[in-house]
C-alpha cells in the first residue's frame, strides 16, 4: 500500500509545493489542514491536525512556530511520524519536540536542502579545523520581505554547527549580533549574525572565516522552494518504519 502522506498548511506556499512533490514522489496525498479552509479540487481538507493525522501514515508540517509542540503532542497521541520545517523554535518548543520524539520518529530540520546539510557537516568540520583565536565566524543570511524571523533557522543551523566543531554550543560561545554606534572592537570567540530581509530572494547564506591572513566564504543559494518540499517528501518516506527518535536529514542522506 502506497504511503499516506498528509500536510499541515496544504493551501499555502510551500504546502502546494509539497503536495506536488507527493504525487512526483509515487506516495498518496491524504490531504491537508487549511486555515482558508478551502483546497484545489481532489484535496481533502481536514478541520485541525487530528483528523488529519488519523488520515495519514506521516505528516509534513511547515507552518508556524507557535504551532509545533501542539502538532508534536497530536503526532505523538496519533502515534504517526512528524516530518517537520518550521523555524523559529524557542527552547520550550524543542525541548516539546524532544519529548515528542520519545514516543514517535520526528524528523526536524532547519533545512531540507541537500546541499545546505552538507554545508552543515563542512561547518562543523571548519569549526573544529580553525580555531577561534585565530578564526573570527560570521554568518549573512539574506531572505525575502515576508519571512518573520531572525536571523534564519539555516543561519543558526550552521552557527550550532560551527559551535560544536570548536567542542561547544552556540549559547556557549555567544553571538555578535545587532552592530551600531560605536561597539568597540570585536570580541574573540563569539560567532556573528546578520540578516537581510527584501524583494523575494528564497534564501542565500554565507559562512565566512575570517583570519588575519586569510579568508574562507562557503555560500549556499537556494533558487526555488520546491527543493524544501522535494527533501521533506524523501524524509516522509524515509521515516516510514523508524524507531521512535529526533532525526535530521543527514540521517535521510545517509551521513548518520
Amino acid at each position: 500500500m502506497s504511503l499516506r502522506i498528509g500536510i499541515a498548511g496544504i493551501t499555502g506556499r510551500m504546502g502546494q509545493l509539497l503536495a506536488e512533490e507527493v504525487a512526483a514522489a509515487g506516495a498518496v496525498l491524504a490531504g491537508g489542514t487549511s486555515r482558508s479552509g478551502a483546497g484545489k479540487q481532489g484535496e481533502s481538507i481536514f478541520p485541525g491536525m487530528v483528523e488529519l493525522l488519523a488520515a495519514s501514515d506521516v505528516v509534513i508540517d511547515f507552518t508556524h512556530a507557535h504551532t509545533a509542540a501542539g502538532h508534536a503532542a497530536a503526532a505523538c497521541r496519533a502515534g504517526k511520524p512528524l516530518i517537520l520545517g518550521t523555524t523559529g523554535l524557542s527552547p520550550a518548543d524543542e525541548e516539546a519536540l524532544a519529548e515528542a520524539a520519545k514516543t514517535i520518529p520526528i524528523v526536524y530540520a532547519a533545512n531540507f536542502a541537500p546541499g545546505a546539510n552538507l554545508v552543515f557537516e563542512l561547518a562543523r568540520l571548519m569549526g573544529a579545523a580553525l580555531p577561534p583565536e585565530q578564526y573570527d565566524v560570521e554568518i549573512v543570511e539574506m531572505h525575502h520581505r515576508q519571512k518573520v524571523d531572525a536571523p534564519s533557522g539555516t543561519a543558526v543551523a550552521m552557527g550550532r554547527a560551527v559551535a560544536e566543531g570548536r567542542g561547544s554550543t552556540l549559547e556557549e560561545v555567544g553571538v555578535e549580533a545587532g552592530r551600531d554606534g560605536h561597539t568597540g572592537a570585536r570580541k574573540t570567540g563569539p560567532i556573528g549574525f546578520a540578516s537581510l530581509r527584501g524583494g523575494q530572494l528564497v534564501g542565500e547564506h554565507s559562512m565566512i572565516f575570517a583570519a588575519a591572513s586569510e579568508q574562507i566564504i562557503l555560500t549556499h543559494r537556494s533558487f526555488d522552494r520546491r527543493v524544501y518540499a522535494t527533501g521533506a517528501v524523501r524524509a516522509a518516506q524515509w521515516v516510514a518504519g523508524k524507531a521512535p527518535g529526533l532525526y535530521g536529514m543527514p540521517h535521510v542522506l545517509g551521513m548518520k
